[in-house]
């Protein structure tokens, strides 16, 4: 090596060692022997070491023979030898009395044009407490959830609780009026009870749409229909999960729009059938409430109820379009989510109370 390339690397090193000495972050650097050349105050404060005995020493013999680790060694030889690089290795420093210490470890081998007085650059960063304080977050976060499957329950149950006082005031008073709006508001309270208890069963924060339909309808039927053989509540959903705040408002959907076929489309004891149905194909889907009722009215005289606000609401936070038809015989109520449709909230026949 010539003169020029000597003062190049005599400066390169004088460089490296500001840089070390200067460094907020826990660096060595280390000559090809694995001695140390050089160590930053912050190395030696984080690991309680006196920084006028570490020059010359092996990294290996530094503390009480704690840094004696084989794989360190192993590890710092090959990146003289330049045959691997140290990025981010995970290691456990064991010290009598101290515990454990997880340290993550950077490396890079420094030439200066010279690989004879090839140095390496170790950058030492001690995790313990990062460790120690993501192991605390993910106890918190099982804590957190373990808590939010017992409040769900304990919602169900209590809304279960007091759609049964309804149910019970229902069949006590004489006003046929009053008994109406009763069991509107069990069958109201019903299907909140019910999507909760599909909260509580999902983990993932989706909520499977089959079950959860079948459940709640089954619930309108046995707290609305008195004579099952008369009327009945069909469910025809595909396969499909959404997450669970879209699950709540398409749950509502379905219990207004079932509450409102069995209060209009099967007067004077008619028998019937209400099927709600789900599909979807990509981003888009629909959620229909079909009757083989009396079918639409036959004018708009009816002046639009909380039914129909409570389906206006929710879908238009869906970004979705209610849409009326003919089924020949009776009613479809479609509430479509299409990305190239505006939402028409007026569309929905007056006949929803």
């Amino acid at each position: 090596m010539d003169a020029h390339d000597d003062l190049h690397g005599k400066a390169a090193l004088s460089l490296t060692l500001a840089v070390v000495h200067a460094s907020n972050t826990p660096l060595l650097l280390l000559a090809a022997d694995l001695s140390i050349v050089a160590a930053s105050a912050s190395f030696c404060a984080a690991f309680g070491l006196d920084p006028a005995t570490l020059p010359g020493n092996s990294i290996l013999g530094l503390g009480d023979g704690e840094w004696n680790i084989p794989q360190l060694g192993a590890l710092l030889a090959a990146t003289v030898a330049a045959t691997v690089d140290i990025h981010a290795y995970e290691l456990d420093l064991h010290r009598d009395g101290h515990g454990v210490r997880h340290l993550v470890l950077n490396a890079n081998l420094l030439t200066y044009d010279d690989k004879e007085h090839a140095r390496v650059l170790l950058a030492v960063a001690a995790v313990t407490e990062a460790r120690a304080s993501e192991k605390l977050k993910d106890a918190l976060i099982r804590e957190k959830a373990i808590l939010l499957r017992e409040v769900q329950h304990r919602i169900a149950n209590s809304l279960q609780i007091i759609a049964s006082v309804l149910l019970q005031s229902a069949r006590r008073v004489q006003s046929e009026e009053t008994r109406g709006h009763l069991r509107d508001a069990h069958g109201r309270v019903m299907s909140i009870a019910a999507v909760q208890q599909q909260l509580a069963k999902s983990t993932e924060g989706d909520v499977a749409l089959r079950p959860y339909f079948t459940q709640l309808c089954a619930s309108l039927a046995a707290s609305m229909i008195e004579d099952p053989t008369r009327l009945s509540i069909e469910v025809d959903v595909e396969d499909r999960a959404v997450p669970s705040a879209t699950s709540v408002s398409l749950g509502l959907i379905v219990t207004e729009l079932v509450i409102n076929a069995l209060k209009h489309a099967f007067l004077d004891g008619r028998h019937g059938r209400i099927t709600v149905e789900y599909a979807a194909r990509g981003p888009n889907w629909t959620l229909s409430v079909i009757d083989n009722g009396i079918g639409m009215p036959a004018n708009d005289a009816a002046k639009p109820g909380l039914g129909t606000s409570i389906v206006e609401a929710l879908a238009g936070q869906l970004e979705a379009e209610v849409r009326v038809s003919n089924a020949h015989p009776g009613t479809a109520v479609s509430v479509a989510h299409d990305q190239v449709a505006a939402v028409h909230s007026d569309q929905l026949a007056v006949r929803v109370v």
